[in-house]
């Protein structure tokens, strides 16, 4: 699995970014993809998960009802996963990271990460 984020980048406060996930790979028949955020100095935030199957989505309170998470594809080999962030403010600068997770029989986890996407809110 191959996670690729894309769309990040400097953006005045109030205004609109939408990140991109590009995914490759077998699909897992039941997982977890996210958005998580980091500063540097600060743990890994989560900031949007969504399931498979059942499609629960799921916000952090910091983001809830400005940012949107989507997906398109569906379950297949190439799918791609969005994040719509309006009304971005300073606090949301952060490198922004897609991450999989599935479940590997018994305790075993796949578990996979992207390289990140800066998103800078600055007038």
């Amino acid at each position: 699995v191959q996670l690729v984020e894309s769309g990040g980048g400097l953006v005045q406060p109030g205004g609109s970014l939408r990140l991109a996930c590009a995914r490759s790979g077998v699909p897992f028949n039941q997982y977890t993809r996210s958005w998580y955020r980091q500063v540097p100095g600060k743990e890994r935030e989560l900031v949007a998960a969504v399931t498979y199957p059942g499609g629960n989505v799921e916000y952090s309170d910091s983001v809830k009802g400005r940012f949107t998470l989507s997906r398109d594809n569906g379950n297949t080999v190439r799918s791609t996963l969005f994040l719509q962030m309006n009304n971005l403010n300073a606090e949301d600068t952060a490198k922004y990271f897609c991450h999989e997770e599935a479940p590997g029989g018994g305790e075993r986890k796949y578990t996979y990460w992207g390289q990140g996407t800066q998103v800078t809110v600055s007038s």
